[in-house]
């Protein structure tokens, strides 16, 4: 064995391996195991007993080595924020609460990090599941929740997650407050921000057909701050037939009691956040004779309580089965047969779709800023790894290519939170009357525009932020998956992308086009707000440029046949996205505390294509035989049969 080692020290030395080299060589060998009983070659020998005399070789046996790679930090995502700071030192009034507001923030976002994070990882590992029978046969179907998901709850009330925004000493600020803490909740929530939403929505609705009985304490109760008394509500709209077409896909009737009450029957194929303490639902009233009326005409908004009775059963109520989703796995979503659920009617009889109205706002905006937050907090992980990862010599942050990347999602991140907050920010002054016909008509424009084009963005830019972190970003336990499987309900819930762009081309129909009346005067508004501002110049021209070319689609198209408009609806909303966001940041760059950043980043935005749906328009994409065309080419192969 001595002239063996002899040998290995003369072969080493002669191939000059050992120069300048601190460690011996470490021999790779095949991964393949040697069959049981079979003799170590001598080679094999030879190398462990250098190996073993040096204590090298890492991999051998149980040693793993000694590499780790360090995980991305959450830190605390208000400081980590320089945008949403920004914004708000921008736009809150200079006054007391203004530094209670930051300062709320600044400590929610340290219990967020040290935290939060936690439970909605906790709640992601033990999602909910359904018992339909106790132990003895009686039937008693009880979702099962995590402690974290009640945790939650607790917190949700504890920080005023809904009660801020229905708090007046905030003013015209409350929606922008509100928001920017479920921002900085959202992607650490366990999606407990969707109960939350509905739960405004909910509450939003009672406001504006009227607090009094029987909704009075419910109301009380969904903007409570206290723990014990704060519910969550359920919005229990879709059904087999429909999911956004409630108008025909309703089923569920109502029969009237003698008390005034109502007698739900009916299947709820769709009930997000089945825990909740009550919801809002569609029926059709059904006459003595049994008859109901169809279409939307028919549709009325009823409240009710989920309830047990004293042998433990739902009121009403059997759970069928709780779905299983692609992402959203923290909150039990589930298929309802109302069987006789004691309700009360909100709204005036045939006039539930007309009611609902303002909690889609609410729901949609929620969504909007669920979508934001999901891209501000990938990145956020992004940047921390980057400063962590080393790879072909140097860190993630030192490669040009990784910082580009980077900063385009950055780029996507910020348009998208400045049109969420302009949202918030019309919201809030409605609902302190003080906003203006103008205001309002940018409202309801922008609520279905933001919505339908954060959403898309949001499974971009979190599919993007998962690359950055190679293998590692694929990985279930790192928990990055989840992120962006809980993006991809975004452009679904609420109306997809398509029934959103349609829904656009109706609210300007409905004003008679003075949606974007006010869309094309608030612009150009911002526009010359920077037209002193030089290193803005390509910006602001880029923008002019691609809101003349939407007046002039938006002139050819009225001359045509609706099915020309309808064709074209996805890409007028994408442009109005665009070209909005665009102004946004070019305003945002001009305040006075700008930062280069900022100018960069409204330039780098408005490097792109701003006004999709006129050159598209220009290629003839929307004309007559354009939908014969496109259905062709998606049945080619049938077609060909």
């Amino acid at each position: 064995m001595a002239a063996s080692s002899a040998v290995l020290s003369r072969r080493l030395a002669g191939s000059g391996l050992w120069c300048g080299v601190t460690r011996p060589l470490v021999h790779i060998r095949s991964a393949s195991a040697a069959e049981p009983g079979a003799r170590k070659s001598d080679e094999e020998q030879l190398w462990e007993a250098a190996s073993d005399a040096a204590g090298y070789l890492p991999f051998s046996r149980a040693r793993v080595g000694s590499f780790f790679q360090e995980q991305p930090v959450l830190k605390n995502p208000f400081l980590e924020d320089a945008l949403l700071r920004g914004y708000l030192k921008r736009h809150l009034p200079e006054e007391s609460c203004s530094q209670a507001i930051l300062s709320d923030l600044n400590a929610f976002g340290e219990r967020v990090a040290k935290d939060i994070d936690t439970w909605g990882r906790e709640c992601e590992l033990n999602p909910p599941r359904l018992v339909h029978f106790d132990p003895w046969g009686r039937r008693v179907d009880h979702i099962v929740t995590s402690e974290a998901w009640k945790r939650l709850k607790d917190l949700s009330a504890q920080e005023g997650l809904v009660a801020i925004g229905y708090d007046k000493s905030f003013g015209e600020w409350r929606r922008v407050y509100q928001m920017s803490k479920l921002y900085i909740f959202s992607p650490s929530s366990g999606l407990y921000t969707c109960p939350l939403a509905m739960t405004d929505g909910a509450a939003k609705v009672i406001q504006s057909v009227g607090v009094s009985p029987p909704v009075e304490e419910a109301y009380r109760r969904l903007t409570s701050r206290q723990p014990e008394r704060f519910w969550t509500s359920g919005q229990w709209m879709t059904e087999r037939q429909g999911g956004s077409d409630v108008d025909t896909g309703t089923e569920t009737v109502a029969i009237p009691q003698a008390d005034g009450s109502y007698r739900l029957h009916g299947f709820k194929w769709f009930t997000s956040a089945t825990d909740a303490d009550m919801t809002l639902t569609l029926a059709r009233v059904q006459d003595r004779s049994g008859s109901t009326t169809p279409g939307s005409r028919g549709l009325s908004l009823f409240y009710a309580e989920v309830s047990r009775d004293e042998d433990g059963r739902l009121r009403g109520i059997e759970v069928q089965r709780l779905k299983d989703k692609l992402g959203t796995r923290q909150m039990p979503t589930a298929e309802l047969l109302l069987d006789g659920l004691p309700a009360y009617r909100l709204s005036e009889e045939g006039r539930g779709v007309a009611s609902i109205a303002n909690m889609l706002t609410i729901t949609r905006i929620h969504n909007s800023i669920s979508a934001a937050a999901a891209m501000r907090r990938v990145l956020q992980l992004a940047r921390d790894y980057a400063t962590r990862r080393t790879a072909f010599g140097k860190l993630l942050k030192d490669h040009p290519l990784h910082m580009q990347t980077l900063a385009r999602m950055e780029v996507e991140t910020r348009a998208a939170f400045l049109l969420v907050m302009d949202v918030c920010r019309l919201l809030g002054r409605e609902e302190s009357g003080l906003a203006s016909e103008f205001d309002r008509h940018l409202l309801r424009l922008l609520t279905p525009v933001v919505k339908l084009f954060t959403g898309k963005q949001a499974v971009a830019v979190v599919s993007e932020g998962l690359e950055s972190f190679g293998g590692q970003g694929y990985i279930e336990d790192t928990g990055m998956p989840g992120i962006l499987r809980d993006a991809q309900v975004l452009s679904i819930w609420e109306g997809t992308t398509n029934v959103l762009s349609l829904d656009v081309l109706r609210c300007v129909a409905r004003s008679s086009g003075m949606v974007l009346h006010a869309y094309f005067a608030h612009v150009k508004s911002l526009l010359a707000g920077a037209s002193g501002v030089s290193s803005l110049d390509p910006a602001v021209k880029a923008v002019g440029g691609a809101l003349s070319e939407l007046e002039q689609f938006v002139q050819i198209a009225a001359s045509r046949s609706p099915s020309y408009l309808e064709l074209a609806a996805r890409d007028l909303a994408y442009s109005l996205a665009r070209i909005y966001a665009g102004a946004l940041l070019i305003d945002h760059a001009c305040w006075k505390d700008a930062s280069p950043n900022d100018t960069y980043a409204a330039l780098r935005w408005c490097e792109q294509e701003l006004c999709l749906v006129a050159s598209k328009q220009k290629r003839g994409c929307y004309d007559s035989s354009s939908a014969s065309m496109d259905a062709a080419l998606v049945y080619d192969n049938l077609i060909q049969k």
